[in-house]
């Protein structure tokens, strides 16, 4: 279709190599992370590169080219899928916007994996109240004593009596 060619005569590719050199930097940036970080966390994640290969992914004339494992490695290190590391950067959202969005992201996973862990202790307090049913009060005690906040350590007991943190 003539309307989906570029002024050079190509059509554009949905995925493509470029995409994911442009993916690399846009994910370093936003993430606040050197070239030489984002190597030594390639490198962590199975794969070995040096600074200068990144910025030559990034930056170099004639690109460097980045193979399969490399692509892989990126998409487990920024934590995306590859479809996602090979598609175009979204347009609209500035670097301060990305990063405030990849920010909110973390935070909410984080949230979500501290209620998880909340709520299997909580479950797993439950469970011993019911085989030492005498030691009720001793633990709320110890939940005041360790929170210091009587609101706080009661809705913790509340939940604790209820069988779970949900």
């Amino acid at each position: 279709m003539a309307g989906d060619r570029s002024e050079s005569g190509e059509v554009p590719l949905l995925y493509s190599e470029g995409n994911v050199a442009a993916r690399v930097a846009l994910e370093r940036e936003v993430r606040g992370w050197s070239t030489t970080e984002l190597a030594e966390r390639v490198t962590r994640a199975g794969i070995r590169m040096n600074q200068t290969a990144v910025w030559r992914i990034e930056n170099g004339t004639p690109r460097r080219r980045i193979n399969l494992d490399e692509a892989l490695a990126f998409s487990r290190v920024f934590e995306l899928p590859l479809e996602e590391l090979m598609s175009p950067p979204l347009e609209g959202l500035d670097i301060d916007s990305r990063r405030l969005v990849q920010e909110a992201v973390e935070a909410f996973y984080e949230a979500r994996d501290a209620r998880d862990r909340l709520h299997h202790a909580v479950v797993a307090i439950a469970d011993h109240l019911k085989a030492h049913p005498d030691s009720s009060r001793a633990i709320h005690e110890q939940c005041l004593r360790l929170m210091g906040d009587e609101r706080d350590a009661r809705t913790l007991s509340g939940d604790i009596e209820d069988g779970g943190h949900y």
